[in-house]
């Protein structure tokens, strides 16, 4: 029982971007991209879509993705993933993998599946790294973490942490949303109540913390941008469309 599948939650509803999962950028279906990218990672057994909508499944159906349909009642990917984690017996790890971040790196799931298999005493791994802009720390909209000193995740909060006290030179870090479960730890995980800190920073992970359970951070030198909303899309969309000239010019 050391086998890993990774599984990429997509809905269609947003409150900010409807239809994101197929929203085209350089003529494929944003999901497209991370599936695609994930393909690559060496460590995973399986590779999973789960959706409640059949417009996304047909899509993934279309580019070979295996899909498997789940409820539409649950209130987070987290929740879908678990879904079909419950029935996939087979597997002993589960890697949550985020349907909006079409740059994610494939090293980086296969450092999160290498960690849990390495450790025992680790239940959950996530990502993080440095902010490349100063300035988006202290967003809302960008998550961070701050560990101890062995990479243990303290706290998560949309706030700016750790608080820049005069002349202290601190490093932000910016949560990367990734997640590796061992099975057992994301199903106990989803039969937890949401907790007071979860909600009060609207944080899901927090909730690990509140009930005991360590998160182990991977520190990366570098992230992948997530797409939150449509301009988000279209200056990914600019990006790819730069480097791709670039790499035709040499």
């Amino acid at each position: 029982m050391n086998r890993a599948v990774g599984i990429i939650p997509a809905r269609w509803s947003s409150t900010r971007f409807a239809g994101k999962p197929l929203y085209p950028i350089n003529g494929k279906p944003l999901l497209y991209h991370v599936w695609k990218r994930c393909r690559r990672a060496e460590k995973l057994d399986a590779l999973i879509i789960a959706t409640d909508d059949m417009r996304i499944a047909e899509a993934a159906f279309d580019w070979g993705a295996e899909v498997v349909l789940t409820s539409c009642r649950h209130r987070s990917g987290t929740d879908r993933v678990a879904e079909v984690a419950r029935h996939g017996r087979d597997f002993a790890f589960v890697i949550n993998i985020q349907g909006d971040e079409p740059l994610i790196d494939p090293r980086l799931v296969d450092q999160v599946v290498e960690k849990l298999r390495s450790d025992r005493r680790i239940d959950i791994v996530t990502a993080a790294h440095p902010f490349q802009n100063p300035a988006e720390a202290k967003s809302p909209h960008q998550n961070k973490v701050v560990v101890d000193l062995n990479n243990c995740a303290l706290y998560f909060s949309r706030s700016l942490i750790p608080y820049p006290a005069k002349r202290s030179r601190v490093r932000h870090l910016r949560h990367q949303g990734i997640y590796g479960f061992r099975r057992n730890a994301l199903l106990q995980f989803v039969r937890w109540k949401s907790t007071p800190l979860e909600r009060a920073e609207s944080l899901e992970q927090l909730r690990a913390l509140e009930n005991g359970v360590k998160i182990h951070v991977l520190i990366t030198k570098h992230g992948s941008p997530g797409v939150d909303t449509p301009a988000d899309a279209k200056a990914l969309e600019r990006k790819l469309a730069r480097a791709q000239q670039k790499a035709a010019s040499r």
